[in-house]
């Protein structure tokens, strides 16, 4: 079993920037890929930013330039640090753990970007 416990987020003027954790516990194996999602109010829950199986960033389009994925391995801890924030950001952001074909989910955070 796997726990991801999220922190980091809150309200921030557009312009901003907010700092996002995850720190993972349980069973963990070497090869788990870690990445962030976020979900808006009415809209489907889309990927952020993630490292890939070859462990390279990967970004969505909307926040590349702006959001930087990183991660602690000692910690089993993954960051997202997020500038230039607009109120398009503003969402629920969750961080996920995928593993041997299954995906575990933290309980999120709400990021909200007033403009």
């Amino acid at each position: 079993q796997v726990q991801l416990v999220e922190s980091g987020g809150g309200l921030v003027q557009a312009g901003g920037s907010l700092r996002l954790s995850c720190a993972a516990s349980g069973t963990i194996f070497r090869d788990a890929v870690m990445g962030w999602y976020r979900q808006a109010p009415g809209k489907q829950r889309d990927l952020v930013a993630t490292f890939t199986s070859s462990s390279s960033p990967k970004y969505a389009d909307s926040v590349k330039g702006r959001f930087t994925i990183s991660r602690d391995n000692a910690k089993n801890t993954v960051y997202l640090q997020m500038n230039s924030l607009k109120p398009e950001d503003t969402a629920v952001y969750y961080c996920a753990l995928h593993q041997r074909g299954y995906t575990y989910w933290g309980q999120g955070t709400q990021v909200t970007v007033s403009s």
